[in-house]
C-alpha cells in the first residue's frame, strides 16, 4: 500500500485529542472513528501499523479481526505533530516531499523540522 501522509497526520491527531494516560483508544476496521472514515479500513489500520513502526504511537494490542488498542502518543510522535499540526506547516511540508519526490514518513519528519526552523529563523530576522 502507498504511503499516504495525510492519513498519518489525522491520525495522529485523533490520538492526541482522544488519549491519555488513563483512557486508550481502540480502533477497528469495521468500526473507524468518524474522523477517519475518509480512508478505507485498511487504509487506516495499515497507516497505524506505519505510525507504530516509526515510533510516533505506542500500540500494545493487535486484536484478531484487524484493530488495535492505541495507547498514546510517543515523543516523536508529538514532536512531528507539533510541527505539521498547523495547515500551513503541512501544506508546506507535502509541497517540499512532492518535489524533492519523498513521502517517505522520515523525509516528511526532516522537511516538518526544515519548514518549523526556517518559519522561527524568519520571525527572528535571522
Amino acid at each position: 500500500m502507498k504511503l499516504n501522509p495525510d492519513c498519518i497526520r489525522d491520525i495522529l491527531l485523533y490520538v492526541e485529542l482522544n488519549s491519555d494516560l488513563r483512557h486508550f483508544i481502540s480502533i477497528s476496521p469495521s468500526n473507524l472513528p468518524t474522523e477517519l472514515e475518509k480512508y478505507s479500513s485498511d487504509e487506516v489500520m495499515y497507516h497505524i501499523k506505519q505510525a507504530e513502526l516509526s515510533s510516533l504511537i505506542e500500540t500494545p494490542s493487535w486484536y484478531l479481526d484487524g484493530g488495535c488498542l492505541i495507547k498514546y502518543l510517543l515523543p516523536e510522535g508529538h514532536k512531528f505533530l507539533a510541527d505539521i499540526r498547523e495547515d500551513t506547516n503541512w501544506n508546506k511540508t507535502k509541497e517540499i516531499a512532492k518535489s524533492a519526490g519523498s513521502n517517505s514518513l522520515d523525509a516528511l519528519k526532516q522537511i516538518a523540522t526544515g519548514v518549523v526552523s526556517a518559519i522561527i529563523k524568519s520571525q527572528l530576522g535571522l
